[in-house]
């Protein structure tokens, strides 16, 4: 057996430090809670190279004492906790005094602090968590500490650190649960000497959503207050309309404390139901108050989840307070208002032009709707499907409508035994001789104007030597000097009229769709199918997309859209700005965690593009490799620009989709589901008592 001996401190310190140092932004979280603790009112968090470099945090808060100020960096002191009573009502953020000792164990630090009611400051350095000699300096009061090379004695550590855009976005998404969860304090946050965040400190909620989430997102919110079984809640929550694509939005606090809990996502859900529409979540910042001994807030090392004593209560106290909210807010409309009717709407893209398909584009230009046909498509030589099938799915044309005249039956029939000159004679009707007046019948009448008169006709003589001699009969004209500039005789055998074959008709039909969604194919052999053709479209686009064989096609945007996803999303985009080319995205930094995006993917509708990019953002967050995101990312692609559910869709671009999945091309959607059930002919007459 193995010798067992104790780990040295520093060892022991290490593997400390790395359960609560994770990035940079885990060290950012121990400072700023410890601040928020200290009762400041105003915190300054200062970054350069994503926290890598340096991480620099300043409070006014109560500082420390001089001969406590190396106390401070030992494992497990603290200030916050006396008894092991205090276990069970955690009232603070950091109470196990395991930050500042983990920080230190892994980077150099400097620190300056001074109370109120001292005179002068004191300053330590310590590297390795190894302290140095105190000494008394200048400082303001509260505390500033510098924390430089982080992971310079871990390089197993160091080596998994991401690029310094994606620190810094780590930080910039912490920054902003800061700001929301303490509204009375004043947050700033600097990220290579630019301001990226800056809160008033007013102790408003709002104000420090608008400062932290943005105006846009701050201007679809909705106030909401409940309380219940000793729970309050307080905050805001999303219209139903300003569903979001992701539930990146969605931010709960705890007695101050942000937290991810599933219990709160599903009640603030719940509360949603029959309300949003399906693929949006709810957007949210709310505010969960109960008293300290019902939630246990070590349950964690990062303490970003909690465990509730009663969690139904919990649940039904969100529950409720979001479910009266958007009951008060979507009211009964007030008698007398009715809604304006479906032809009165503007068009909700605000667009000069319009989009429309050929026929609907025959049908406004000429006024005479045609009556809509599955069989507008059919090959040629093909029977009409209402004449193949009685009372099948075809749609008969209405009585009275008048189809197209033959106009070979409108003109005569050609004699080949005629010469030219007599068939053209034949066609301009029989000649009629026109008088010719007399010199006093000429004078006497009128001036009239005049008239365009035919040239006059030459002599027969002439005519005679300006034709050329007739050929003797099965030989061609001989040619003239002018025959180069004049049009080819009609010849005397006309050649026989050419008939197009008839294209082979495929083996299957399209017997028309149902629900606007699945549409009914009937194959040879009498199988019935039905096709999802949102899955079918999605996974054709898929296999373009993975194929890459041409870059996408672009559209670009006539007013650049400004998309806010936040600041730690915004950051992660602009981290695959390349990934996002590829997809077809054309985008920038627009400062504040916006995007502005001035070209997106042709088959990409303009409203889609917010919830496409928050889609892309969590897809982003959650691979694990390059290839696992860029998979997800194919997969947000192909759905959002597929055809969807209930859409109006064209028998020509129907019958493609079907082509495809009676070929065998398209069997399964991206995601795993069907494209295509079968029902065959003895499954079909078995419901029917007939087999």
């Amino acid at each position: 057996m193995p010798h067992i001996q104790q780990l040295p401190s520093h060892v022991a310190d290490l593997i400390a430090a790395g359960e609560v140092v994770e990035r940079p932004a885990s060290v950012v979280k121990e400072l700023v809670e410890n601040a928020i603790d200290a009762g400041a009112s105003a915190v300054v968090v200062e970054l350069r190279r994503g926290g890598m470099g340096l991480i620099r945090v300043s409070d006014d808060g109560c500082g420390i004492a001089p001969d406590q100020l190396a106390t401070a960096f030992l494992r497990h002191a603290t200030s916050k906790l006396r008894t092991p009573e205090d276990l069970g009502k955690i009232g603070t953020l950091g109470f196990r005094g395991e930050a500042l000792a983990a920080i230190s164990a892994v980077s150099r630090i400097d620190i300056r602090t001074r109370r109120r009611e001292d005179a002068t400051g004191s300053a330590l350095h310590l590297e390795g968590g190894v302290p140095g000699d105190a000494e008394a300096v200048g400082a303001p009061e509260g505390t500033t500490i510098l924390v430089r090379d982080l992971f310079y004695n871990t390089p197993a550590r160091l080596k998994f650190m991401k690029k310094d855009s994606a620190e810094t976005a780590a930080v910039s998404g912490l920054m902003q649960h800061l700001a929301l969860s303490h509204p009375d304090v004043s947050f700033k946050f600097l990220k290579d000497g630019a301001e990226a965040l800056h809160t008033p400190g007013d102790g408003r909620l709002d104000s420090a959503i608008y400062a932290a989430l943005g105006r846009d997102f701050a201007r679809s919110l909705l106030p909401v207050k409940g309380q219940g079984e000793g729970t309050e809640v307080s905050g805001f929550i999303t219209q139903p309309l300003q569903g979001r694509g992701s539930r990146a939005m969605q931010v709960f606090f705890v007695n101050g404390r942000f937290i991810k809990s599933q219990l709160l996502t599903a009640a603030l859900e719940e509360g949603y139901r029959d309300q949003l529409m399906k693929g949006k979540f709810p957007g949210c910042v709310l505010a969960v108050t109960l008293p300290v001994t019902l939630v246990d807030v070590n349950v964690h090392p990062a303490k970003t989840q909690v465990k509730f004593a009663q969690e139904r209560a919990v649940f039904n106290a969100v529950y409720h307070t979001v479910l009266d909210t958007l009951a008060e807010r979507g009211g009964p409309r007030p008698a007398g208002e009715t809604a304006p009717p479906p032809e009165a709407a503007a068009n909700p893209r605000g667009d000069f032009f319009q989009s429309m398909d050929a026929k609907t584009y025959r049908t406004q230009g000429t006024g005479k709707p045609k009556p809509p046909s599955w069989d507008t498509e059919r090959p040629s030589g093909t029977a009409r499907l209402s004449d193949r099938v009685p009372g099948g799915f075809g749609v008969r044309p209405p009585e009275g409508e008048r189809r197209v005249p033959d106009i070979r039956k409108s003109f005569p029939p050609l004699r080949n035994d005629a010469p030219p000159s007599v068939l053209s004679r034949e066609a301009e009707g029989p000649a009629k001789e026109t008088p010719v007046p007399s010199a006093r019948q000429a004078s006497s009448e009128k001036p009239s104007p005049p008239e365009r008169q035919a040239p006059p006709a030459e002599p027969a003589a002439r005519r005679k030597e300006a034709l050329p001699p007739k050929p003797p009969l099965g030989e061609p004209p001989a040619p003239s000097a002018g025959a180069a500039s004049l049009p080819p005789a009609i010849p005397r055998e006309l050649p026989r009229q050419e008939t197009l074959e008839t294209l082979e008709e495929p083996p299957w039909r399209i017997a028309g769709e149902v629900l606007r969604t699945y549409i009914v194919c009937e194959s040879a052999d009498g199988t019935v199918w039905l096709i999802d053709k949102h899955a079918a479209h999605e996974r054709v686009n898929y296999d373009r997309l993975k194929a890459g064989l041409e870059p996408p096609m672009r559209q670009t945007l006539l007013t650049p859209a400004a998309v806010e996803l936040g600041r730690e999303d915004g950051a992660l985009l602009l981290e695959h700005l390349p990934l996002l080319e590829e997809l077809g995205f054309s985008c920038e930094d627009f400062g504040g965690g916006a995007v502005l995006v001035r070209e997106i993917p042709a088959d990409l509708e303009a409203g889609d593009v917010t919830a496409t990019l928050e889609e892309i953002a969590g897809k982003l967050r959650e691979g694990r490799s390059p290839a696992e995101r860029r998979e997800g990312l194919l997969h947000t692609m192909a759905c959002k620009a597929a055809i969807k559910g209930g859409w109006n869709s064209d028998p020509a671009e129907l019958r493609v989709l079907v082509e495809k999945v009676q070929r065998g091309e398209v069997r399964y959607c991206p995601h795993g589901r069907p494209v295509a059930v079968k029902i065959t002919r003895y499954e079909l007459e078995k419901m029917f008592r007939r087999a």
